[in-house]
């Protein structure tokens, strides 16, 4: 009886476990998201954001500085891709298609500004490594 028991509670936490959902990854563009400053930023967002979903839905973020890229992993159960590119909206970074919030984006520093308004990468001035303190 005893190992009917086990077989069955075996075969219980095997179904459980085949269920849960995989990590998956995200790949957002940002126009506005280009140099070391801008990604502390939003990392400093992330972490004070109140959005609970984020905090325990992402567990990873990648930067490609130069190609304005941000490749982020999540839990597909706890956070969805518009809520992640609502964040990074309200962040004041543009997402893909989606323009930043603009009360946020006045609030951002000017070097992580669209090059329109004076920001991004300056002439001889390299601005995607991190500055040595």
């Amino acid at each position: 009886m005893k190992g009917f028991i086990l077989i069955a509670l075996l075969i219980t936490t095997t179904a459980s476990f085949s269920q849960m959902r995989k990590q998956e990854w995200v790949t957002i563009k940002s126009a506005n998201l280009k140099c070391w400053e801008c990604k502390v930023a939003l990392e400093k967002y992330f972490a004070k954001a109140n959005q609970s979903l984020l905090q325990s839905g992402v567990t990873q973020m990648k930067f490609n500085l130069l190609q304005g890229e941000l490749k982020i992993q999540y839990w597909p159960d706890r956070c969805g891709v518009e809520e992640i590119k609502a964040a990074i909206n309200n962040a004041g970074f543009d997402a893909d298609e989606e323009k930043a919030e603009p009360d946020a984006y006045k609030k951002l520093p000017p070097i992580c500004k669209y090059a329109e308004d004076g920001g991004g990468p300056q002439p001889k001035k390299p601005c995607h490594i991190q500055p040595i303190n």
